[in-house]
């Protein structure tokens, strides 16, 4: 009996061993995996989430009340302005706030009033879900006080949407979920969202659209202000009314499904008209600075916007380039009546930029504006005006230069012309044909036919390509035509012509210096300088522009002394234009002068918004000269007045007038050549040139190389004078103040300073000639 009790117990264990070697089943493994990556996982997100949260920003309650507005600053640190309103009704928890809170926590944050962390779980993992099928970081799972924190303390720049941000969100959330109650919350959430127009907080938005206390509100007028901070422009009633509803229905009926409105009230206030008490905004006063700094504050805005922050919404220190002084100069001369104009309905435009890093300095957007006006239409960076001839050292004559590598002593025919395939003939301001003539002749009178031959030359492709690389954008399928007259603003081709001012550099033009967030994050956005061309090529471009105004087209624009350039520009009326008001026809559509010393370029526009609104006539012909002129001098008092010194890739000679070949004479025009490109027999007749300038193949693109610090020998090519440096001191005497007013005689006779330029192109029409005299 023991033997086979024996006997069965081994078999027991035997079968018990085998049973554990047996393999285990897979479904085991992987619930045994399953669980183990689980918890890696849990444990990794543990430990990154402490990693980043350690580094999260402090929130004070003084921030948590703060508003969100952002401050403009100058470069010297100089407050300039709020982008908030000017004064923040912020309204204390109370019983009258009760609906509002409902409306808030209904649409943003059910569970609010249950939430103990400050995060909501359910919310996070629901967001995790649809982020990873986007593979992006779009969804949120964010609670109303994970909003306050981002109000607080980040940005809303996409770039900023990483799991790092999210992370130091939650945390800080945490915090103040520990420290605050519920309705202490709501309370800084309330007072801190942007509501439009400047408007922070839904006590101010109250105020604001409805001229009322929050308690005061109906039932569908609270649920629109709770909705609008989800996108306050979208969801505007002014603009967007029926987006506006769209976001109102939404939050009743999150309030119903929340049981915090009866179906009652839910019915009557989805059917009140969204306009209903709405207040309209007809007139803002503005302070003076606001009215003069408003069209550089609108392309600041635009800036910041574009780098993916919203100024509204961020809490922002924003440092622009802006030199207050100069932006009142500019204000100043449009609307004083210092400079004259045609008429108060005549318009301008105009731009400063420094060329050695691309700082708008000041810009102006128009003149005799309401002083209603905020952020309203800045003609400065309008594009749908002609440049006139303005656009010729750009687009013909520099390309020419650093491609074909002509010298300024290249002859070109003055003839009659008519545009290739086609039977319109180009003609010149004054209906003639000057023949033979030097490029640089033809650029300092602004001849047409010979500026439309060399475009030819050089191609319109590869013209297109040259200016694109200084901001201009000229469409490579373009016609000839865009020799005389292309489509830019007065920023653009300010900021072009700086690189002729900075030996072939280009910088973008900048408002924004700096952007510093609230969470300490300083973006800098000083622009690396880009060359664009050889110096060869932009120190032969102002030698020729220096001409345009001591004895060219420009010559309004002159300032005794001063070491400086420029190109003028005008545009004629199209056919259709003149069938409307065939009065305009011995009158420019549009003015321009851009003119720059080293230190400044300056654009100017001016014309009239609307045909009906006038044409220049008179001494409004020289207003974009002469404002130049003012402006310039008063920029470049008591600074040092420095000329372009020769690179040592120009020879510098005396030619024989129109002499075809170039023939040295005593007697002769100093011309311009590239070096290793001038005829047998030509020598550098000048000692002052830096022999550390580069060699550049011209006969090829010059590639763009980014310039951030200059060597001492490239700074030495852009600012060291060929003369000795004086401070530049000019005061615009009486004689300066006594402008000609042009000779109606020979106005009627089509003898005038314009340019024929149709608004169409591809040479459509006989009047697509652009005409300076």
């Amino acid at each position: 009996m023991a033997d086979k009790n024996y006997g069965s117990n081994n078999e027991r264990e035997s079968r018990k061993k085998y049973r554990q070697n047996l393999p285990k089943p897979f479904w085991q493994k992987a619930i045994k995996w399953f669980f183990l990556v689980v918890f890696l996982l849990l444990l990794s997100g543990v430990g990154i989430f402490a990693y980043y949260a350690k580094d999260a920003p402090n929130i004070s309650q003084s921030q948590l009340e703060s508003g969100g507005s952002s401050g403009i600053y100058s470069t010297n640190g100089k407050f300039i302005l709020s982008l908030g309103s000017e004064k923040r009704i912020y309204v204390k928890d109370s019983s009258d706030l009760q609906l509002l809170k409902d409306a808030i926590v209904s649409v943003e944050d059910k569970r609010f009033y249950r939430d103990k962390l400050g995060i909501d779980p359910i919310r996070i993992i629901s967001s995790m879900l649809l982020n990873a099928k986007s593979n992006s970081i779009s969804a949120g799972g964010s609670t109303i006080t994970q909003q306050l924190v981002k109000l607080t303390v980040f940005s809303t720049d996409a770039s900023q949407r990483t799991f790092k941000r999210k992370a130091q969100e939650a945390w800080l959330a945490m915090r103040i979920q520990r420290e605050y109650t519920h309705d202490e919350i709501l309370e800084f959430y309330i007072n801190k969202v942007y509501m439009n127009y400047g408007n922070y907080g839904i006590g101010t938005a109250a105020n604001y659209y409805y001229g009322k206390k929050i308690g005061e509100l109906d039932l569908a007028q609270t649920a629109l202000l709770a909705g609008i901070p989800n996108r306050p422009t979208s969801y505007n009633p002014y603009v967007y009314p029926k987006y506006a509803k769209y976001r109102r229905d939404i939050v009743l009926k999150a309030m119903l499904d929340n049981k915090k409105i009866s179906q009652e009230q839910y019915d009557n206030a989805r059917h009140e008209n969204i306009k209903r008490g709405l207040i309209y905004h007809n007139q803002r006063n503005q302070s003076n600075l606001r009215k003069i700094d408003d069209p550089y504050i609108k392309e600041a805005i635009a800036e910041v916007k574009s780098k993916g922050f919203d100024p509204y919404r961020d809490n922002l220190k924003i440092t622009v380039n802006i030199d207050q002084k100069a932006q009142n100069k500019l204000y100043q001369l449009a609307n004083s009546g210092e400079i004259p104009f045609t008429d108060d309905k005549m318009q301008i435009g105009a731009s400063v930029i420094d060329p050695s890093n691309g700082h708008v300095v000041a810009i102006i957007g128009g003149r005799k504006l309401p002083s209603t006006v905020q952020l309203g239409l800045d003609r400065a960076v309008q594009t749908s005006r002609s440049t006139g001839s303005s656009i010729k050292p750009v687009l013909d004559y520099a390309p020419a230069i650093e491609y074909l590598n002509w010298s300024t002593a290249k002859m070109i025919d003055d003839s009659k012309y008519i545009y290739p395939g086609t039977n319109v003939q180009l003609y010149d301001w004054d209906n003639k044909y000057d023949g033979m003539m030097t490029i640089r002749h033809a650029l300092e009178q602004s001849r047409n036919v010979p500026a439309v031959k060399t475009l030819k030359e050089v191609g319109v492709p590869r013209a297109s390509k040259f200016a694109d690389k200084m901001g201009i954008n000229v469409p490579s399928s373009s016609g000839l035509s865009v020799a005389i007259g292309a489509q830019a603003s007065s920023l653009q081709m300010a900021g072009a012509f700086s690189a002729f001012a900075s030996m072939g550099v280009y910088h973008k033009p900048q408002f924004v210096s700096k952007i510093e967030t609230p969470d300490g994050l300083t973006r800098n956005y000083d622009s690396a300088g880009i060359r664009v061309m050889s110096k060869s090529t932009a120190y032969m471009i102002t030698d020729m522009l220096k001409g345009v105004i001591t004895h060219g087209s420009g010559t309004n624009a002159r300032i005794d002394g001063l070491h400086h350039a420029g190109k003028t520009g005008s545009v004629k009326y199209s056919e259709e234009d003149l069938a409307r008001y065939p009065s305009y026809a011995a009158t420019p559509k549009d003015s321009w002068f851009v003119g720059y010393t080293q230190r400044y370029s300056i654009g100017v526009w001016t014309g009239y918004d609307n045909l009906r609104d006038g044409t220049i006539a008179g001494i409004g012909q020289q207003s974009a000269q002469l404002f130049y002129k003012s402006m310039m001098s008063y920029l470049m008092q008591n600074k040092e007045n420095e000329d372009w010194q020769k690179p040592n890739s120009v020879i510098r000679a005396k030619i024989a007038h129109n002499s075809n070949p170039p023939e040295v004479s005593s007697t002769g025009d100093w011309q311009l050549f590239v070096r290793g490109h001038a005829p047998a027999g030509i020598i550098d007749d000048s000692s002052e040139y830096d022999d550390e300038d580069e060699q550049t193949d011209t006969n090829n693109s010059t590639p763009n190389t980014v310039v951030s610090n200059l060597p001492a020998t490239e700074q030495k090519n852009i600012n060291e004078p060929t003369t000795q440096n004086r401070n530049f001191q000019h005061n615009l005497g009486e004689k300066d103040r006594k402008y000609q007013k042009p000779d109606d005689s020979s106005a009627k006779s089509g003898q005038i300073n314009t340019e024929n330029k149709s608004s169409k192109d591809n040479h459509t029409a006989t009047l697509n000639d652009n005409h300076d005299h």
